[in-house]
């Protein structure tokens, strides 16, 4: 007896009745875990990988239609390069970055190389479907106007500096002349849990 799938949200199409494929890539177990468990509830079939190398091995027995992608991964792997690998492997699969560290620069990146969303921890489960599902831009979201202080554009230089060295803190000390100690302080301070 096959189980029935929950409707999918707005703006999906079913025509092929296939399950919906999702690669979950986090290093956290415990959320990783959390979220495998609330998407295969709603229906999906979810594979987790916690590196590149997990993915990439992964892709050569699935492809999946949608992937969570955390930034950071634990080994020195960037969730950058995971989203690349995914987005040549499938360029119409819909890819969701999640980050504890929330910069434009990254934003930027992860974009670039292929991900339909960037959301900023702690996302849901809602959010991360919901971002799945808004594939266009949005003309109408509100501009507001924001001054820009120094710490600002120090955060935003720093993230810039470590998307360039896939996230090395030791390398993006160097490169912006900061003792490491200094700039771990820093990311510490601003980490969003």
């Amino acid at each position: 007896m096959s189980e029935e799938l929950p409707p999918l949200p707005p703006g999906f199409d079913d025509e092929d009745d296939e399950p919906r494929r999702l690669l979950i890539v986090e290093d956290d177990a415990a959320f990783a875990r959390t979220l495998t468990r609330s998407f295969e509830r709603r229906g999906y079939l979810v594979h987790n990988a916690s590196n590149l190398a997990e993915v990439q091995a992964l892709l050569g027995e699935h492809t999946p239609g949608y992937a969570v992608v955390d930034l950071k991964l634990a080994g020195g792997d960037s969730g950058l390069a995971c989203v690349q690998a995914l987005h040549a492997h499938d360029e119409d699969m819909l890819i969701v970055v999640l980050t504890g560290y929330a910069s434009i620069a990254t934003a930027v990146e992860a974009i670039k190389l292929g991900a339909l969303h960037y959301l900023a921890k702690p996302s849901n489960t809602d959010d991360i479907e919901a971002a799945f599902g808004r594939a266009q831009g949005d003309v109408n979201v509100e501009l507001t106007e924001r001054q820009t202080s120094i710490k600002t554009l120090e955060w935003e230089r720093i993230h810039e500096m470590l998307a360039a060295t896939d996230f090395n803190i030791s390398e993006t000390a160097r490169r912006l002349g900061m003792h490491r100690r200094t700039l771990a302080r820093k990311l510490g301070k601003h980490r969003i849990k």
